[in-house]
């Protein structure tokens, strides 16, 4: 169980990793081509899709494969795309490269979640909440280490990096003894004989309870994406202070999404799954309002501390909640959960950077506000229909009893 853990963690450290290798390497990557701003964000676009894709053939992949042999796929698919990446190959190219290497980290990330969740039936939150901490460790040391190679000149071999340390987690997962858990890494999901077989867990309120989360994950990740990117243009707007320190408060922001990180899944198996989301989206509203509404540079620090620490557990615990909520779809629902976070951690930053340059810094943090009160009442829907479910339940039961 152990081994099988740490091995999640690691994959979780590398997709964190792969998530923001490029985007740490922009301007080099963009000075070396002789392109625009544009053309990186279409390459960022490639590899989200490929995400995207990776994320939702995920539970085909497993039920024809198994998860291991799953595993083994994305990983080299993710070794593969880096080491393409590292060789500068024709620009066009690079989306076809991108596409790749989003598959790849994307399905390992599906494919992790499902393992943890369904192996550890006991203390779920804490091993999820403890996998988002490798994540964060990730993405924020990807852009030290890429600076790192920056300034000696050699920035393609961070490319080269991500791709030797998922060559060495390949070679971990191919060989790696796992005692009774290998033939559940190896079992091949149950084929559906129909195509809308799939869609038989989400009858009833199950569909429900499954619309509700798939707006909450599309409208989470949205937010923090949107925060991550616009955060250092916000703090300029607003203070008036210079790029290298607009740009610390996103390490600040991480490294305090990490340290909440820590102890999010002890405090949700303590005072319940459902509480922990909807006060973690309650007290994260109230600082994102008062962010919006205050200045001074040590108060806004402070918010945004403050808004990590509350943030920091809201993913993992809410898609542990949710497959709680949904008992017998473990292998489905967190593919598509995750699927819709990453396409709103794609399409709000768009309205978003609209907004910074229609309103400004003040309204677009208004409407980061705004996406954070949906949050709470998307949060508050779920209770409500989980209370409304367990009602009907012990209805049921009294009268069968009667």
């Amino acid at each position: 169980m152990k081994r099988l853990f740490w091995m999640g963690c690691w994959s979780y450290l590398l997709i964190g990793l792969a998530h923001v290798v490029v985007g740490s390497l922009m301007p080099s990557l963009l000075e070396h081509y002789g392109r625009t701003y544009g053309d990186g964000g279409m390459l960022i676009f490639a590899q989200f899709s490929g995400f995207l894709v990776g994320v939702l053939v995920s539970p085909l992949l497993i039920a024809r494969l198994g998860k291991l042999n799953g595993l083994l796929i994305a990983t080299g698919m993710l070794c593969a795309g880096e080491f393409v990446y590292t060789l500068l190959p024709p620009w066009e190219w690079m989306y076809a490269v991108g596409a790749v290497a989003g598959f790849g980290f994307g399905m390992i990330e599906a494919v992790i979640g499902t393992i943890i969740i369904t192996s550890f039936t006991e203390r779920t939150a804490v091993a999820m909440s403890r996998l988002e901490v490798f994540f964060g460790l990730g993405a924020l040391l990807m852009p030290l280490a890429a600076g790192a190679f920056i300034r000696l000149e050699s920035w393609r071999y961070t490319f080269l990096l991500v791709s030797v340390l998922a060559f060495v987690l390949l070679f971990a997962w191919g060989k790696g003894r796992f005692g009774d858990f290998k033939e559940t890494l190896q079992a091949r999901g149950v084929k559906t004989a129909e195509k809308g077989d799939w869609l038989k867990p989400y009858q009833g309120t199950r569909g429900l309870l499954l619309v509700v989360f798939i707006v909450f994950f599309f409208v989470y990740v949205g937010t923090e994406m949107s925060f991550v990117n616009f955060l250092p243009s916000l703090l300029i707007e607003k203070l008036g202070i210079t790029k290298p320190t607009a740009a610390f408060s996103v390490t600040l922001f991480w490294v305090a999404m990490t340290i909440g990180r820590l102890f999010a899944g002890v405090i949700a198996e303590r005072i319940s799954y459902s509480r922990y989301v909807t006060l973690g989206c309650l007290i994260s509203f109230i600082v994102i309002a008062l962010f919006a509404w205050s200045g001074g540079m040590a108060l806004l620090f402070t918010f945004i501390v403050l808004f990590g620490l509350f943030m920091s557990g809201l993913f993992s615990i809410a898609l542990v909640f949710a497959n709680k909520l949904l008992p017998g779809s473990e292998e489905t629902t967190p593919s598509l959960l995750i699927a819709s976070g990453g396409v709103g951690g794609a399409l709000l930053p768009l309205l978003v950077g609209e907004t910074m340059d229609i309103g400004g810094a003040d309204t677009t943090a208004w409407v980061l506000a705004g996406f954070l009160a949906l949050l709470v009442l998307l949060s508050v829907a779920a209770v409500m229909i989980q209370r409304s479910r367990a009602h009907t339940s012990s209805m049921i039961s009294a009268n069968v009893e009667s």
